[in-house]
């Protein structure tokens, strides 16, 4: 039993030994490799301060200028439909007319009124006029004059009443056209001929002037307030009364030619999304944007000062947040890329290129490294310059 134990006591330090210096031998190894790894091949830029122009872009709808409900002032039967659907109409082109046979009736009834009105009012001047002379003879009694002098006044006041009847039913004749109160793209019709409508409760349809159309969008509160410090504290300019250059993108990335100027902003806040309501307005002469159109806004207009330009590769995220790396000498001399946390702002693009604004993290003069992170494998790890950034 006992020589079988010692063999096998033997047996296992014998493996551990053999472990000890297989490790050991690897050890010795990987260190010379190591140190042989060869510095990674860098471009760097050099960090300069400057003051550069910021684009605010934000998704948005369009809305027409004017977006008018068609309808009828008066109640009638639908006798004709005047546009056809989709088309362009000027302001004052009929767009629907009504039985006009009973507007055309009240006018006459009105006018017989007033005609009627005039011949009594002509009557009671007559009379009024005669009994002034008996009165002034003293033929008649003041009771009796004055009597018929309220039946002369009393007769014009019914004049008056007489004419605006008939204004009233040349109105409503008027009325009975439906004309376009604005020029515009008018929509589908919602009430056909021959049907019946009870006056302006009814919807005939929809007329919207598109020559200059509402881009609306929403901006974060929280943004806003960002701003609003950078602005204390000098770091941004917004140009005045905030009146923004808006340049729409479209959904195919094109840039509509006409730029328009922000020309409102709400003073609430929305509860459910915490943006307020901006609004621009934006000449569409040839009819290109349509009302309901989702479109992106950009805002032109910010100056962000003293701020740092990076291109967009060179800044980098480990899960906690921005940061570069800095080419910077070691204790011995030697040249290696350091990690430094970086606040970014805004997107800026020149030259087709994009830009990250550093608002924090970095000083002048720094060199970041703008080509060749792929090759960094570790902080601290040895870099040679092949060129410098512009």
């Amino acid at each position: 039993m006992y020589p079988h134990f010692y063999s096998r006591v033997k047996l296992t330090i014998l493996s551990l030994s053999t472990l000890i210096l297989t490790l050991g031998c690897n050890e010795q190894q990987s260190q010379p490799a190591a140190q042989s790894m060869p510095p990674a091949m860098v471009s760097i830029q050099n960090v300069t301060i400057t003051n550069v122009p910021i684009t605010i872009e934000l998704p948005a709808t369009l809305a027409g200028n004017k977006e008018v409900e068609i309808r009828a002032r008066v109640s009638g039967i639908v006798e004709s439909r005047n546009f056809e659907e989709g088309q362009i109409v000027d302001e004052g082109q009929s767009l629907f007319t009504l039985d006009l046979e009973p507007f055309k009736l009240e006018v006459e009834k009105a006018q017989a009124q007033l005609d009627a009105a005039k011949a009594q009012v002509t009557q009671n001047k007559r009379e009024r006029d005669r009994f002034e002379t008996l009165t002034n003879e003293r033929s008649i009694s003041k009771r009796d004059f004055d009597n018929v002098a309220s039946n002369y006044d009393i007769s014009l006041a019914n004049l008056e009443s007489a004419k605006a009847a008939l204004n009233e039913a040349k109105l409503n004749l008027e009325y009975a056209h439906v004309k376009a109160p604005v020029s515009g793209i008018i929509g589908r019709e919602l009430m056909s001929e021959g049907s019946y409508v009870s006056g302006p409760q009814v919807l005939l349809a929809e007329l919207t002037d598109t020559t200059t159309m509402r881009v609306r969008f929403g901006f974060s509160e929280r943004e806003q307030l960002k701003m609003r410090k950078d602005v204390e504290n000098g770091s941004l300019t917004l140009p005045k009364h905030n009146e923004f250059d808006a340049q729409i993108v479209l959904q195919d990335g094109s840039i509509y030619p006409q730029t328009g100027k922000v020309n409102f902003s709400d003073v609430r806040v929305n509860r459910y999304t915490g943006t307020s309501e901006l609004q621009a307005k934006v000449a569409n002469p040839q009819s290109q944007l349509r009302p309901g159109q989702f479109v992106r806004v950009r805002l032109q207009g910010a100056i962000r000062h003293n701020a740092v330009l990076l291109p967009q590769r060179a800044v980098l995220d480990n899960g906690t947040g921005k940061f570069v790396y800095i080419a910077t000498k070691n204790e011995q001399g030697a040249l290696v890329a350091l990690p430094a946390p970086v606040e970014v702002g805004e997107w800026v693009q020149f030259d087709g290129k994009n830009f990250w604004v550093i608002r924090d993290g970095l000083k002048p003069e720094q060199s970041v490294i703008t080509e060749g992170m792929a090759r960094i494998f570790f902080p601290g790890m040895p870099v040679q310059v092949a060129s410098e950034g512009e």
